[in-house]
């Protein structure tokens, strides 16, 4: 990707690849490059049983800093919330938080972090997996 410029979309996979089974998210996006704002979905899949082996966050928003110098490095942060069923035999949900830290190059590759319902995840690569 060059300079992007108006509204594109970006699909990124962040994961960790030092251990198997770890948890990897998805992230589908929407990019205002003029504004900074990003708004999309987010998906987090790890080799559980069902119900547990897909967590899906509807909802994502945050902002992109730059940071101007040398190599410019985009540093991207969202968050959102999504609900969470309580295990059987119990009844209910909870809201629970989510969020990511991304340190990108223009053509949305680097390094980053993300954390949900209390677990996080570092040291992680993140990788452009948009087909356009």
């Amino acid at each position: 990707m060059t300079e992007a410029v108006g509204y594109y979309l970006v699909k990124l996979q962040v994961q960790h690849g030092g251990f198997a089974g770890a948890p990897v998210l998805h992230l589908d996006l929407g990019v205002n490059a003029v504004s900074g704002q990003v708004i999309g979905s987010a998906q987090i899949t790890q080799a559980l049983p069902p119900p547990y082996g897909t967590t899906i966050i509807p909802h994502v928003t945050g902002a992109i800093l730059h940071t101007g110098f040398g190599q410019d490095t985009l540093l991207v942060h969202l968050t959102g919330q999504y609900y969470v069923s309580f295990p059987p035999p119990a009844i209910g949900s909870h809201m629970a938080h989510f969020s990511v830290a991304l340190a990108v190059t223009k053509d949305w590759n680097g390094k980053g972090s993300f954390e949900y319902n209390g677990n996080v995840i570092t040291d992680c690569t993140v990788k452009n997996v948009s087909t356009t």
